[in-house]
């Protein structure tokens, strides 16, 4: 028995030596197996000392997979189906032939087309039905539930399934598109309910959980991490939204994303794809804006949004040489709304605002989504560049009546040394007509400039922040520049910085 003993400790030891040599075991870390057999046990008592001499006193800690089995049983019951009926309206062509339309079919079709006429609004149109599904969940016991606006949108009809089978006809309470926020309400009460946490305590790598109905299969489960917070999408919503690599399919549209601890961290929302399914990027509203908007709808029905009054653009590293700033980050400021917030805080064109409440500002969707995020009557603290320093302003935001700060994309740059601009001052009416007070006309744009984008016709308004009123103010400033000139120019009632690049 001691010999048998011997020899399974000694393979244990050569096995450890050929697993650490060829790299499937580290000299950092342990393998442990655990078997049912008596034999393996007292082989893998014998071997313990090894494994010990392999691995240092302080090893790094093994990273364990999670286990989201309890947070799907606790929370799936408070994760709901939405059906969603609607119509919409399709007129009949009269030059399609029946039987090759979309009414050749209809028994009543002839009926309608004889009878209703011009008067029934588009020469013998109908309503269409329209179904739609999409996923919830329940905040109150009382009934009130959340879900993304664009899932109840046009509905005629919202019906609200639980997971426990019962079905309850929802009434809209409110939404908010510009974030695609809806709460419904149904009619009972004692129901399940999912916790809230905080978005803002996420953490990129972190594993997140979402559970909804894609395509129709109820109390889906899928998984994933956090991939980056604060994601601007090509749309007019300025949500910093939560980016996943979380399974999310149509369905899933208004279902909760949760975090490790069982909490609700975001609103699952939109996919980006080339296909219609899922494609590896999934977008989740983070669920402190989403509260702060279902507590604006359950006590108004609405919800209000802030304004700064400006509009800004990106800061590209042409803008950053130009106005030297060490790194492109920030929101170049392109105009101020006369009389808005902005103006009031003294915030000018050429202005790049690179803090809001202490925060930093990367790109410039950073600062309308900040300032989308806050309410009206709010304060807020804004470190803007200035004249190669630093200048501190608060702010008093004002109601946005859904309107927000814009984005303006300006086209890349590239360029020669001079500028190719040929220019003259501003007759009094032309000032009059373009509402300014100052100002150069371009007459004729090429080189750089033109390559740029700046087009004839347009009125040069400053160079890298100084306004200009003559040709030489123009040219000592650009003399005084090494790589790149910011020229504001003001095309029709539009403001906007376009880089140009000299050398």
């Amino acid at each position: 028995m001691e010999q048998q003993t011997n020899t399974a400790s000694l393979k244990i030891k050569r096995t450890v030596a050929a697993l650490v040599a060829i790299g499937v075991l580290g000299a950092g870390g342990a393998m442990v197996v655990h078997q049912n057999n008596a034999g393996a046990n007292a082989a893998a008592t014998a071997a313990a000392p090894v494994a010990a001499a392999v691995a240092p006193a302080a090893s790094a800690p093994l990273v364990a997979l999670p286990d989201f089995s309890q947070i799907a049983a606790r929370n799936s019951p408070a994760v709901v189906n939405i059906s969603v009926t609607g119509s919409t309206k399709v007129a009949y062509d009269p030059s399609a032939q029946a039987g090759n339309d979309d009414f050749g079919n209809d028994p009543f079709f002839e009926f309608f087309r004889r009878f209703q006429g011009p008067q029934g609004g588009q020469r013998g149109g109908r309503d269409v039905p329209t179904h739609g599904l999409g996923s919830g969940f329940i905040v109150s016991p009382d009934g009130i539930i959340m879900t993304n606006a664009h899932v109840v949108r046009d509905a005629r009809e919202v019906t609200v399934k639980l997971n426990d089978r019962r079905e309850f006809r929802a009434k809209v309470l409110g939404t908010d598109p510009k974030t695609d926020i809806a709460v419904l309400k149904i009619d009972a009460n004692n129901l399940p309910i999912v916790p809230l946490g905080h978005s803002s305590d996420l953490k990129v790598g972190e594993w997140v959980l979402a559970i909804g109905s894609p395509y129709g299969f109820d109390s889906t489960v899928t998984a994933g991490v956090v991939s980056a917070k604060g994601r601007s999408l090509p749309d007019d919503s300025n949500v910093p939204f939560i980016q996943t690599d979380v399974a999310v399919n149509p369905g899933n549209s208004g279902g909760p994303l949760f975090n490790t601890r069982g909490e609700v961290v975001g609103i699952n929302s939109q996919i980006y794809s080339q296909t219609g399914g899922f494609q590896g990027l999934s977008f989740a509203i983070p669920i402190d804006l989403a509260g702060r908007i279902k507590d604006q709808i359950v006590a108004t029905g609405k919800a209000s949004h802030a304004k700064l009054g400006v509009t800004v653009q990106e800061v590209n590293q042409g803008f950053a040489d130009s106005f030297k700033l060490a790194t492109p980050e920030g929101a170049l400021v392109a105009n101020v709304e006369r009389g808005s917030p902005a103006d009031k805080a003294g915030l000018k064109s050429g202005d790049v605002v690179r803090k809001v409440n202490g925060q930093r500002i990367i790109a410039s969707a950073d600062l309308p989504a900040l300032v989308g995020t806050s309410l009206p009557g709010d304060k807020i603290s804004l470190d803007v560049w200035r004249d190669g320093k630093i200048v501190n302003l608060t702010a008093t935001l004002g109601n946005a009546a859904d309107k927000v700060a814009e984005v303006a994309k300006s086209d890349g740059a590239a360029g020669k040394v001079k500028l190719g601009l040929a220019l003259r001052p501003l007759q009094s009416d032309e000032k009059r007509e373009a509402g300014i007070s100052a100002g150069l006309l371009v007459e004729d744009a090429g080189g750089a400039a033109a390559n740029a984008g700046v087009q004839p016709g347009d009125v040069l308004l400053s160079v890298n922040g100084h306004p200009v009123n003559t040709v030489e103010q123009v040219r000592d400033v650009v003399e005084k520049s090494a790589k790149s000139v910011a020229l504001l120019i003001q095309r029709g009632p539009d403001k906007i910085f376009i880089p140009v690049r000299l050398g």
